[in-house]
């Protein structure tokens, strides 16, 4: 199998800003900061000075007096000019002279304009009392986009006037006056640009690549949310310091629901003058107003962006990225051009993947990064940062914020800082998992989509705070500053809290995120170096661990919270069980809300009765009750749900670190190499920019591999037999607790092997011709396993129905297996909810109308009735000799004597080799001994066993008189000297029993035929024993990756082999005859010598299914019909074969070995056998086939060598007598003293338990099997007392183990000896 490749970690790179050519389209002008303030004394007939204006009023309408509370009062009032010709007012403030010091950089209002006390104390109050308003402005030199003051206001708080969203309150009383109501300045700051134009970013510069990718096309509004607030263009002094880039993230939605990631860095490059108007050169102070002569002591910049996109959140790698590039482009000369390095990272930097955990990118001698694999959540990926979340708004405000999620407020976020507003942003909408939020979500708005805040439906909308620059935020929205950690809210509203959460959960969530807070206070500190070599490769990894965990352990709270909230949610789903009305897909008719609320504490009855009306909660109802693409995120919270039903969920893990993909291998990415000149030297550095290059695309490398997100392997409409990652990981955990337990063992064996079918089960229907019987079949499958009590790991089997049902419209069928389903006591997840409620919703259903239907199936019932009564006449009527088509058959009770060997007077010649010299007797003569000694009394039985059958022919002689002949070799499916003997081999349906009944078949029905003799019986090399089925089943392990089962005997790990013979048995004659069902061939032709074999490794159905399914995902369902199955995947094959006649399950498989050059369109026929196909013919011959030699049973010709083995007819004849008595110690006693009489090792590889229990299958048959085992389990216990249980397993006398025996007995009936 070839790797896949990795996804394409970037897919875009993008320039935005303004367009030279323009057209530029302007947006709303700035509010210029405050430069100035002064206090006037109007009682004193002092004006307003020009340019100024004057606060009169307070919020509330009241008279903004500054010292009425005064005697003398001077009516003070306080007055500010705005503008840009000075630096910005940065602060105020109040100083209480006497008790404070003035700090430093603070000045203070002591006069008015027209020299008069500013103080604001009373006019005879001692100097020491004074109170003076102070600010602090902003230095010449400072960067001109720094916080200032850009409104004032007054407040009375006695009057229920509180400062407004985003203002800061100066706590320090104005009125020291004896009387009046104290009052309050406050103030707004945000950023002071310098003079300044905007202009909306509506266009791309540069993008790179230029066409447009088929699976993401470029959306048109990137340069928006690239410069939110807009492109400027500014007029700087020319000493401000330089401005660092800001760095911004936000998210895209596309078309198809997907989330897209951006990043960006702004930054300022100079912008030419001879591009601006001369309006645009007197609005930036680049023009004096009087002589419009031109100001060179200001320089001229306009903003721009550089942004990458790309469907995974990594903004750190990010940032440094787009950081490394704007520092190339400023810097310089260079030999490389910047395109070199840009398709270099785009191209070449893979994905991190399992095998690649950590990738460290060089991107020049001096900078790098680290790229490193995500956390494997079944949480779904986002670019949520809840450290940030925490970091910012604190546990409480955390809380606060969840219920204004839950309930679905109005929510805008602001911050000064872009990266901030996208992470906490993306972890408000992840805290209520598995809850969706539906309605707008924009983490960083820009300008011009900021009509989204008068929208009348909740949202969750971020913005820069400099929009409050211009705007007020709307009354009725929940406004939060990430920067001051502030709530606010409409005074119209009840304040929400986090009180309001239910008690319990709430005060559990806080606590948790209380003692997480103080964690993250420890380790999060800020100002970590992470540019060096050395810490990228230690205490980066560590300190990356640490943060992971803490992240996760967050985001496990609000889980674990969330959990709690809708436990048991599940059994108040309604599945839908009749034929669909119009309002069946409603919630109300999807889930039982009023038992829902019922079933929780009346307390919180107002929370959750406002939870359940939210749109969140409806479409999690939906996505519950359909098919959706979250299944395996519902999935996983259906498993946290269970988790947190114990008395104290607080200690119940949910989220762990997936650290088996973790490891310490780290792929290193050089930079892209710098040419050299023909002699070798160096090529001279010719690319140096003045602002960011217009990018060429010659200049970029072009992909060798196009790196892309590999595509599934089966489309969405097709039923989806894969599971999920936590239904594998359920099941592995099962599997390892069962594999202690030898009782359960064998059943998740069995659960496995019937999921395997249930897999397989689609394309079965494919290609059958009576779908709905096969649908039928399977359903009568799940009964049976019912039955049987199979341990299923999964609800995959009754998801493959379900699906099925409403692909082939048989919703009544759908819902019978919903029942069956219940009856079993499995309360279906979320997945196969949803494709039950998909089937009985799209299928259309039969008609209510019965009419003739009914009397035609009781007509049809009345025939089958008459049938079934006319049956037993029939088989009177058949009994004694039969009459064909062809001629005469007749039935004596003489058994057909071998016809290996005979001797010129046609006498049966025994089988020297084999017989150790001993002639056989009459099988007549052996019978009857049995008879006697075992079972005397049963009559019927031993007639049954011991019974012989002759097939008599009538054919045509020469003088044209019929004769009769006898061959045994034509009965039996061979000629002498053919590559195997038929007997019981020959048996291809069922098993033959005893009774007269012989009826003709069809000779059209069976033209050619095909055998298949299979066996798992595998050799354990390092003791050189057989190892058999059960034993093979009992020594696997829970790993799903783990080939090896276990030696019963020497305890090694061995790999067991399925071994398969395909046996032609040419030509079929009109000679078919069934006997009580069981189909016997008579063919003229013989066998094809030397019958191919295959040998594959026998899977665990673990193994086995993983191996599947990740078939399945890579090629597709189809590849189980296709004939090239059987050669490219012959190990998957096979042991389907396997699995599916063990347990008599239906497949199409077979019709493969038939369309094969092997079989070449005849009738294949599968026998499983329990011992091996290819015996070590070295090797003593096993006691059973001497039984069979001895009794002229014909079986396959294996050649067995001379050899003088000790075990006579009297030896198999006294075992047998001694296992018929109940006394099988004394068998094993006298097996164990006739192997210690013999000189040198014994040769045989079977233990003793297993040479009688096949000697006992082949003197008595398979209904002794199960009180052989008893038998054989007392006497090994009777023999430990004396020869001692570590001598006994030397000499592999030993029983099988529980966990073996349990295997064969649920894996029943057993093997074909």
């Amino acid at each position: 199998m070839t790797e896949e490749k990795c996804p394409q970690l970037v897919d875009y790179f993008v320039v935005a800003g303004l367009d030279p050519a323009g057209p530029w389209r302007p947006l709303d002008e700035d509010v210029e900061p405050v430069t100035d303030l002064v206090v006037i004394a109007r009682g004193l007939g002092e004006e307003v000075p020009e340019g100024f204006t004057c606060i009169e009023k307070t919020l509330g309408g009241h008279s903004a007096e500054l010292s009425a509370g005064l005697i003398n009062n001077p009516h003070l009032f306080l007055c500010y000019r705005r503008g840009r010709d000075k630096p910005p007012i940065l602060d105020l403030g109040v100083l209480y002279e006497g008790k404070e010091q003035l700090k430093q950089g603070w000045y203070v209002i002591e006069t008015t304009p027209y020299s008069r006390s500013a103080s604001l104390s009373s006019g005879g109050a001692p100097t020491a009392h004074r109170v003076f308003l102070t600010y602090r402005r902003a230095l010449d030199s400072q960067g001109l986009h720094t916080l200032g003051v850009t409104d004032i206001a007054l407040l009375l708080p006695s009057k229920g006037e509180v400062a407004p969203h985003t203002f800061c309150r100066v706590d320090k009383n104005l009125n020291t006056g004896m009387w009046g109501p104290g009052l309050y300045v406050c103030y707004k700051r945000a950023v002071a640009k310098a003079n300044a134009l905007v202009y909306e970013a509506s266009e791309y510069l540069l993008r790179y690549p230029e066409d447009d990718l088929e699976a993401f096309p470029l959306p048109e509004s990137v340069p928006v949310f690239c410069l939110p607030m807009g492109v400027t263009v500014e007029s700087w002094p020319l000493n401000t310091k330089y401005q660092l880039p800001v760095f911004s993230t936000f998210v895209l939605t596309t078309a198809s629901g997907d989330k897209v990631y951006g990043a960006a860095i702004q930054f300022y490059e100079s912008f030419s003058r001879e591009l601006l108007s001369e309006r645009q050169s007197v609005r930036l102070g680049l023009l004096s107003v009087v002589d419009r002569r031109p100001i060179t002591s200001r320089s001229l910049q306009v903003k721009k962006s550089i942004c990458v996109l790309s469907h995974w959140p990594f903004f750190t790698v990010f940032q440094k990225f787009l950081t490394f590039v704007y520092r190339y482009s400023i810097s310089g000369p260079h030999v490389l051009p910047i395109e070199k390095h840009i398709s270099s990272f785009m191209h070449n930097v893979p994905f991190p993947s399992p095998q690649r955990p950590r990738i460290l990118v060089q991107l020049s001698p001096y900078d790098n990064l680290l790229l490193c694999q995500p956390v494997s959540s079944p949480l779904p990926l986002s670019g949520a940062s809840f450290l940030k979340l925490l970091q910012n708004l604190g546990p409480e405000n955390a809380c606060t914020l969840l219920l204004t999620v839950l309930t679905e407020q109005k929510l805008l976020l602001h911050s000064l800082r872009p990266d901030v507003l996208t992470s906490v942003s993306e972890a408000l909408v992840s805290m209520s998992f598995p809850l969706l939020w539906s309605c707008p979500y924009i983490p960083l708005c820009p300008l011009q989509m900021a009509d989204v805040l008068l929208a009348p439906v909740p949202f969750i909308v971020g913005v820069h705070s400099s929009y409050f620059d211009l705007y007020d935020p709307p009354t009725d929205v929940v406004c939060v500053d990430l920067d001051t950690n502030t709530i606010f809210q409409s005074e119209d509203k009840k304040p929400l809290s986090w009180r309001s959460l239910p008690r319990k959960h709430g005060k559990t969530l806080f606590n948790t995120l209380t003692n997480l807070h103080k964690t993250l206070e420890k380790i999060c500190t800020p100002g970590q170096e992470e540019a060096t070599l050395e810490f990228l490769l230690t205490d980066y990894d560590q300190i990356y661990r640490r943060q992971k965990q803490l992240e996760l352990e967050i985001q496990e709270a609000f889980l674990r919270f969330m959990s709690c909230l809708l436990r048991g949610y599940r059994t108040f789903l309604l599945p839908i069980t009749q034929a669909p009305s119009d309002t069946a897909t409603d919630c109300s008719s999807l889930f039982n809300l009023q038992g829902f609320l019922k079933s929780r504490d009346r307390t919180q009855q107002k929370f959750y009765t406002q939870l359940t009306r939210t749109q969140m909660f409806t479409q999690f109802i939906q996505e519950c009750s359909f098919v959706s693409d979250r299944h395996a995120c519902l999935e996983f919270f259906d498993e946290c749900v269970q988790k947190v039903d114990v008395e104290k969920p607080e200690e119940v893990r949910l989220v762990d670190l997936d650290e088996t993909h973790s490891g310490e291998h780290t792929v290193f990415i050089m930079p892209p190499e710098e040419p050299q000149e023909p002699d070798g030297s160096e090529c001279p550095a010719l690319y140096s920019y003045e602002t960011f290059p217009t990018l060429k695309p010659e200049l970029f490398d072009q992909p060798q591999d196009q790196l892309r997100v590999p595509t599934k392997g089966s489309a969405p409409s097709s039923p989806a037999p894969r599971r999920t990652k936590q239904e594998i990981k359920l099941a592995q955990k099962r599997a390892q607790k069962y594999s202690a337990v030898p009782d359960m063992w064998s059943k998740c064996l069995l659960g496995h092997c019937y999921g395997l079918w249930f897999i397989y089960l689609p394309t079965f229907v494919r290609a059958e011709t009576a779908k709905v019987r096969a649908l039928h079949t399977a359903y009568d499958v799940l009964k049976h396993m019912e039955n049987r009590k199979v341990v299923l790991p999964d609800e995959v089997c009754y998801r493959i129905l379900m699906q099925l049902c409403g692909q082939y419209g048989q919703p009544v069928l759908a819902v019978r297996v919903l029942l069956e389903m219940k009856k079993a006591g499995i309360t279906p997840n979320t997945i196969t909810y949803g494709y039950y409620n998909k089937a009985v919703l799209e299928s259309k259903w039969p008609s209510t109308n019965q009419g003739g239907r009914l009397r035609w199936a009781k007509l049809r019932n009345v025939l089958l009735a008459v049938a079934q009564f006319r049956q037993p006449i029939k088989r009177r009527q058949k009994s004694g000799s039969v009459g064909s088509r062809g001629g005469q058959k007749c039935f004596s009770d003489k058994f057909i004597q071998p016809a290996a060997t005979r001797d010129s007077a046609g006498r049966n010649k025994g089988v020297d080799e084999n017989y150790n010299n001993v002639s056989s007797p009459s099988r007549g003569g052996l019978a009857g001994k049995l008879q006697q000694l075992l079972t005397p009394t049963r009559h019927r039985v031993s007639v049954r066993r011991a019974a012989s059958l002759t097939v008599c022919r009538k054919r045509p002689g020469p003088d044209g008189h019929a004769q009769s002949s006898l061959s045994s070799a034509q009965v039996l499916g061979c000629q002498p000297g053919g590559g195997w003997d038929g007997g019981e081999r020959l048996q291809l349906f069922g098993r033959f029993s005893s009774g007269p009944d012989v009826s003709v078949v069809d000779p059209s029905l069976l033209s050619l035929c095909v055998q298949v003799l299979m066996s798992s019986c595998s050799l354990c090399r390092s003791c050189n024993s057989l190892v058999y089925d059960e034993e093979i089943m009992a020594g696997w392990t829970s790993d799903d990756s783990n080939l090896n089962s276990s030696c019963p005997f020497c305890c090694a790990s061995f790999v067991p082999f399925l071994n398969a013979e395909i046996c032609d048995l040419g030509p079929v004659s009109s000679d078919v005859y069934v006997i009580n069902s069981s189909i016997w061939l008579l063919p003229q032709g013989s066998s094809v010598g030397g019958a191919p074999q295959v040998t594959v490794a026998y899977l665990s159905p673990l193994v086995l299914r993983k191996e599947l399914e990740s078939l399945l995902e890579n090629e597709g369902e189809s590849v189980l019909a296709q004939p090239q199955f059987l050669d490219s995947h012959s190990i998957i094959f096979w042991n389907l074969v396997w699995y599916f006649q063990r347990l008599g399950l239906p497949s199409n498989l077979l019709q493969l070995v038939r369309a094969s050059p092997l079989s070449e369109n005849s009738a294949v026929r599968v026998r499983l056998l329990w011992d091996t196909l290819t015996p070590d013919t070295d090797q003593w011959p096993p006691l059973y086939v001497l039984w069979r030699i001895h009794s002229g049973v014909p079986m396959r010709n294996y050649s067995w060598r001379r050899h003088n083995h000790p075990f006579t007819l009297s030896f198999l004849e006294e075992v047998l007598r001694w296992v018929g008595m109940n006394e099988v110690h004394k068998a094993v006693t006298l097996f164990l003293d006739t192997l210690a009489k013999q000189q040198g090792s014994p040769r045989i590889q079977r233990s003793l338990y297993r040479e009688f229990l096949f000697l006992t299958l082949a003197a008595m048959g398979k209904d002794h099997v199960a009180a052989f085992d008893k038998k054989y389990k007392a006497a090994y216990s009777r023999l430990s007392g004396t020869l001692g249980r570590e001598e006994l397993r030397k000499k592999r006398a030993q029983p099988p183990s529980p966990k073996a025996v349990d295997c064969r007995r649920s894996f029943h009936p057993p093997l074909e000896c």
